[in-house]
């Protein structure tokens, strides 16, 4: 992969498997760990807390410690997070139009 390439770079970050959804999420307003595990069926909690680390590390996401008894933690997007939103967006309007109906890779066993 061509580490001077936008798309390479953008790909590297958001085509990890649940990335986009976390993200869609997080801009649905689930902001609690325990939301956004319950708003995305089939995720682990594991594969969840991996995501949300590499969401700040690259600066799509933040994570606040609320000063709460007992301790919340929130997550929300940045500036940069939300600037995918026009992304998933085409990503659903791509769905909608060309691949209503279809198997996906995953429900057919290809991939």
């Amino acid at each position: 992969m061509d580490p001077e390439c936008p798309v390479c770079r953008t790909a590297d970050i958001v085509c990890a498997k649940w990335t986009l959804l976390v993200v869609r999420e997080l801009d649905r307003g689930n902001s609690r760990f325990c939301e956004l595990e319950r708003s995305l069926p089939g995720i682990s909690p594991r594969t969840l807390s991996l995501r949300l680390r590499e969401l700040e590390q690259e600066g799509i996401a933040e994570r606040r410690e609320l000063p709460e008894l007992p301790p919340r933690v929130e997550y929300a997007l940045t500036d940069k997070g939300r600037a995918l939103l026009p992304l998933i967006d085409d990503m659903r309007c791509f769905g909608e139009r060309w691949l209503e109906g279809e198997p996906t890779m995953a429900s057919s066993g290809a991939g």
